[in-house]
């Protein structure tokens, strides 16, 4: 048996070898038919033994379908990247940059280097989010979803051969990639297919996330990593550092990086890389312009949603044109009624094109958009169809497009409120009904588990919802008349109502609705206020106090907490029992308490966000790097080179162990 499972493992780590050097590497070192020998004799070592090695190439066969989707949290927080579509936008973006690193050097003494970018493709697949843990074994592979959860799709990352199965590291580690479908496999997989892929991110996109693992594999799809999102291993000082690393890792990467330093060489790159986008094997929409220096990026930080220190620069997206057959209006949840223009079909960049935005009717005058034109229509960084134009500004035999009287849904006149028009009757019109609640039951709002959209449905058709208030009014005799409710359904989600009841004040906040605001503002706004009746009585010089807040969100605010219906609203809601609360953290006097640390190295007994959050609780301030300001540096093993920056500048240096020493005096 011990000889076996030896055999096994030696088959394993060749069939492994074989496998990074023909589709990482592309570089073959044996045929096919000797890979193919090696295969088969591990699959009947594998039957007799009874045993699968977790990094057993035969794991990625994938013949399984699973029930559904798992839900998974990332270590590392996953960021969108802003876009620029021209040179301008992008010298804008660079000279703030500058400017940043400037004014910083200016005022500390531990200067930040020049300027210098790193230039990457961007891929046009899905992201993916690889976890490895200690051993070096892949444990995770999930979808980016909202950048904080994302669904566990490891059975079909594992499919992915240029996906290693196991690496050589010690620590745990989430690194980022890009799923892609090649031509040769877009191509190769439509030989066959009952129903044709129409492009290439649809056909990663939807592989990825098929339940049937077999699919996936049948797709044949590769993938290339760009980023390490979390490290419990020595921290990089530079992109162009991490990039080795992935690639030593055994990871695939693309083979082009360039560095530049000016927009005159960003500009040639955008130039070359658009020159050869149509030669490559597979498709990108733009190129990733990055910081190196990883220590200038944490300096810098992220906005809400995006990374202050890169930027994707968008390629001019296709355009075709075809005929205005009729307009659509559609009802929002804000009462917004909105014009979606119906066209002849179209193909554009390979999906079939039917439907495309007209924004408001200021947008369509200007643009002398008729029904029966021909028009311009683009993919708007290839996600949205956009009118652009009329081809013929004649319009011979055309009609004139004119907004709704009365609403297409309830029948409750229109009313016009700037470039915009809504519908008055908030409490009646289904879609404002139906998106007011599934917003109102979302997770990052009051997070009732188990509503959707036809949930919410069901319950303005069939239980005659009409507000908010009243999803704390139903019972379960009530859910169990509604489709596909059975006993237990109807019993979680009368749960997950009454738990909803107490929920943190940001949440209560955000799920109201309130134009303009997001979580972040409504987070910004609980931390400013710390109670409700505060938030509902702040005026506008209060409100444009608050970081981040403007005077559009401010008058926002105001305007709908002016409403006599919301107040009225939002004291229902509390008379039910809704108890949206804040907890302001207590902070017990400590020695770090308004102390400036910094960590470098890998702690035994805290992971990177373990230790930031566990310091900022004590009441210090994190920061990425060293200077004459700084009261502690905390060192691990492994540090980096703020460890020699705190020596030259004399600061004070404490072991992970001197750290818990301190904390428990």
């Amino acid at each position: 048996m011990e000889e076996k499972i030896a055999r096994m493992e030696k088959l394993v780590k060749e069939l492994n070898e074989s496998a990074y050097n023909y589709y990482v590497l592309s570089n073959p070192q044996v045929s096919d038919s000797e890979y193919d020998e090696k295969y088969y004799e591990l699959v009947e070592l594998e039957k007799e033994t009874g045993k699968v090695l977790p990094n057993s190439p035969t794991t990625r066969v994938g013949d399984v379908i699973l029930p559904e989707f798992q839900k998974h949290t990332h270590k590392g927080r996953l960021l969108s990247l802003d876009k620029a579509q021209s040179v301008e936008a992008l010298r804008e973006w660079h000279e703030k940059n500058v400017k940043f690193i400037k004014d910083y050097n200016e005022d500390h003494q531990d200067k930040l280097p020049d300027i210098r970018y790193v230039i990457t493709k961007k891929f046009d697949g899905l992201t993916i989010n690889c976890t490895y843990d200690e051993r070096g074994l892949l444990i995770t592979g999930a979808t980016r979803g909202t950048g904080e959860i994302g669904e566990d799709v490891t059975a079909q990352a594992k499919t992915i051969k240029s996906i290693p199965l196991q690496i050589n590291y010690d620590r745990v580690m989430e690194v980022h990639g890009e799923v892609i479908m090649t031509k040769e496999a877009f191509e190769n997989y439509n030989k066959t297919a009952q129903v044709p892929l129409k492009n290439l991110r649809n056909g990663a996109a939807g592989a990825l996330r098929n339940l049937n693992v077999k699919e996936t594999a049948r797709r044949n799809l590769s993938a290339f990593f760009y980023d390490v999102g979390y490290n419990e291993g020595k921290p990089f000082e530079s992109y162009v550092e991490m990039m080795e690393f992935i690639k030593n890792m055994g990871l695939a990467v693309d083979e082009y990086l360039k560095i530049c330093s000016t927009i005159e060489e960003i500009e040639k790159e955008i130039d070359y890389i658009g020159s050869i986008r149509a030669e490559l094997n597979y498709d990108i929409d733009g190129i990733v312009i990055a910081i190196d220096d990883i220590r200038t990026r944490e300096l810098m930080g992220n906005t809400i949603k995006f990374p202050k220190w890169a930027i994707a620069y968008k390629y001019e997206a296709l355009e075709v044109t075809t005929k205005l057959i009729s307009v659509e209006w559609n009802v929002g949840r804000s009462g917004r009624v909105s014009p979606t223009a119906i066209l002849e079909p179209v193909e554009l960049g390979g999906v079939t094109v039917k439907r495309a935005t007209l924004n408001n009717m200021d947008d369509i005058n200007r643009k002398k958009v008729r029904i029966g034109a021909s028009v311009f229509v683009r993919r708007s960084n290839d996600v949205i169809p956009e009118i652009m134009g009329v081809v013929d500004t004649t319009l011979e035999g055309s009609q004139e497009i004119k907004p709704p009287e009365t609403c297409p849904y309830c029948g409750s006149k229109v009313i016009q409120d700037g470039v915009h028009y809504f519908c008055e009757n908030t409490l009646s019109c289904r879609p404002q009904m139906v998106k007011s609640i599934v917003h109102f039951a979302s997770r990052e709002a009051m997070n009732i588990e188990g509503f959707s959209e036809k949930t919410a449905e069901q319950l303005f058709e069939k239980l005659d919802i009409k507000s908010i208030s009243d999803l704390y009014r139903i019972n379960k005799e009530q859910l169990l008349t509604l489709d596909k409710f059975a006993d237990k359904k109807a019993q979680n989600l009368i749960d997950s109502i009454e738990k909803s009841k107490s929920c943190d004040l940001a949440s209560f906040i955000y799920s109201l609705g309130i134009p303009n605001v997001g979580k972040k503002t409504s987070r910004d706004l609980v931390m400013k206020f710390k109670n409700l009746d505060s938030i509902l009585h702040a005026g506008i010089e209060e409100l444009v106090s608050v970081s981040d807040i403007g005077e559009i969100v401010a008058g926002s605010v105001i305007k709908f907490f002016s409403q006599e219906s919301i107040l009225k609203s939002i004291e229902e809601l509390i008379s039910l029992g809704v108890k949206p609360y804040y907890e302001e953290e207590e902070v017990f006097e400590n020695i770090f308490q308004d102390k400036t640390v910094v960590v470098t190295g890998s702690l035994n007994n805290y992971s990177r966000t373990e230790i930031k959050e566990k310091l900022e609780a004590l009441g210090a301030k994190v920061s990425g790097s060293v200077s004459k300001k700084t009261d502690y540096v905390i060192v691990g093993e492994d540090p980096g080179s703020k460890y020699q920056k705190a020596l030259d500048l004399g600061v004070k240096i404490l072991s992970e162990e001197e750290f818990k020493e301190m904390l428990d005096e």
